[in-house]
């Protein structure tokens, strides 16, 4: 077997389609199809179950495809160990990075790493939080930037600062004049959210659980709308259409005067979210992710709370945040 053959296999598992597997690996679909029949007969045993729609894994399949990973993985560390023999420093780093921070971080992460360690580029890949998790674990990206609590996956996870949520409302809203609201207050509005996959909808839903009972599918805008994107939401806002839940990061400090929105704190406790560092243990550029942390924490972002970073190893994932004190898992972000 080859480690291209591994490759292969972890990508179908993951997309349980050979075409879209071969097209996430560069190949053309013949040549993954026939390297992974290779590989079965290599092994004397059925990997996948091809389907019309879909390809499941086999029993069997899953314990290859997990050591597969692991394998990969390894591979990685020693790429690793060699570029960290020259420099860690040196060389492009992958990071990840959730679709409800990149855009508001990213500027000023982008130019701290370009003022610090210019020699050490960033390679940028915005996602889902799950999505991020497995390409981590697949050795595809080297760190991810996400918020808490996502699943326990043996990542290692440095926290960067806590962010707490504001009320986004029309400036014709009743609530526009109001200097703090309470969070049941929201399940008497029409909320605009998040699709399902984004974290930020789960922690909006941990703010105000009585949201997840209205229908996602029920016809036109009544409870509930879900947006693809914060800006959407944002802008379906400012038409009137309902309120929404924003991160701190994304309100803005000088707000224009075509700016049809106003922004509210919640009363105390204010409910937030952690945002933290993730990579895999068997990472071997220690200064690079260190170095990605202080860029974090030299960043200018009013209204979040900067934690310190410590000197003792970062400890694994854990709820934290008035977003999740509920309990709800979030999907993804």
């Amino acid at each position: 077997m080859t480690l291209t053959e591994l490759k292969y296999i972890v990508a179908v598992a993951r997309e349980r389609h050979f075409g879209r597997a071969a097209e996430a690996c560069f190949v053309s679909q013949p040549t993954l199809s026939v390297a992974i029949k290779k590989l079965e007969e290599e092994l004397n045993l059925q990997i996948f179950e091809r389907g019309t729609s879909e390809v499941s894994v086999t029993a069997i399949g899953e314990q290859i495809v997990a050591q597969a990973q692991l394998v990969l993985e390894q591979t990685m560390a020693i790429r690793e160990i060699a570029q960290q023999g020259k420099d860690p420093l040196a060389g492009p780093l992958r990071l990840g990075i959730i679709y409800t921070i990149g855009p508001y971080l990213l500027p000023a992460l982008v130019k701290q790493m370009i003022e610090t360690v210019p020699q050490m580029p960033l390679m940028l890949q915005e996602n889902f939080t799950v999505k991020l998790i497995e390409l981590l674990k697949q050795g595809e990206i080297d760190c991810a930037i996400m918020a808490e609590p996502f699943p326990d996956s043996g990542l290692t996870v440095l926290p960067l600062y806590d962010e707490p949520f504001v009320v986004a409302v029309p400036k014709s809203h009743p609530w526009a004049k109001k200097s703090a609201i309470h969070p049941d207050a929201l399940k008497d509005e029409t909320m605009l959210l998040l699709g399902n996959g984004h974290c930020f909808r789960d922690h909006v839903m941990g703010v105000c659980p009585e949201l997840s009972r209205f229908s996602q599918t029920a016809d036109g805008i009544q409870k509930t709308f879900e947006g693809s994107s914060l800006e959407t939401i944002r802008h379906m806002v400012a038409s009137g259409v309902g309120i929404t839940v924003l991160p701190q990061t994304s309100v803005p400090q000088t707000p224009g005067p075509h700016d049809l929105l106003t922004y509210i704190p919640f009363e105390a406790p204010v409910p937030d979210r952690r945002v933290v560092l993730a990579w895999r243990k068997s990472f071997t550029r220690v200064e690079a992710i260190n170095a990605v942390a202080q860029a974090v924490s030299a960043c200018v972002l009013p209204g979040v709370t900067h934690l310190p970073l410590p000197s003792a190893p970062a400890r694994k994932p854990a709820a934290k945040g008035g977003g999740d004190k509920s309990g709800a898992t979030p999907q993804a972000a």
